[in-house]
């Protein structure tokens, strides 16, 4: 899995109610042509990311067709998962 541009974007939480921030993730990304997903053009992932004093995880994702307009059903193997829990740690203050 290649990541070719992102977007990252804090959402603010008006009512206080959620502990620490939250940042929302748009990932353009390509997969090996092996992968089923290389097939998928326009694909990008959306990600809901967490930081707060525990840490910083990734709450949710889903993979969406920008071009489509549509969300996908497909899901990402643990080491994508673990690349993709780090690419955010590093970049989320980037907003």
């Amino acid at each position: 899995m290649n990541i070719k541009e992102y977007t990252v974007e804090e959402i603010n939480d008006p009512t206080g109610i959620l502990a620490g921030q939250r940042f929302e993730f748009f990932l353009t990304v390509e997969f090996d042509e092996e992968d089923e997903l290389a097939d998928e053009d326009h694909l990008q992932i959306k990600i809901l990311f967490s930081v707060d004093e525990n840490g910083s995880r990734i709450l949710n994702y889903h993979f969406y067709n920008s071009l489509e307009n549509k969300y996908l059903d497909y899901g990402l193997e643990d080491e994508e998962l673990e690349q993709i829990q780090a690419f955010c740690k590093k970049h989320y203050l980037e907003d």
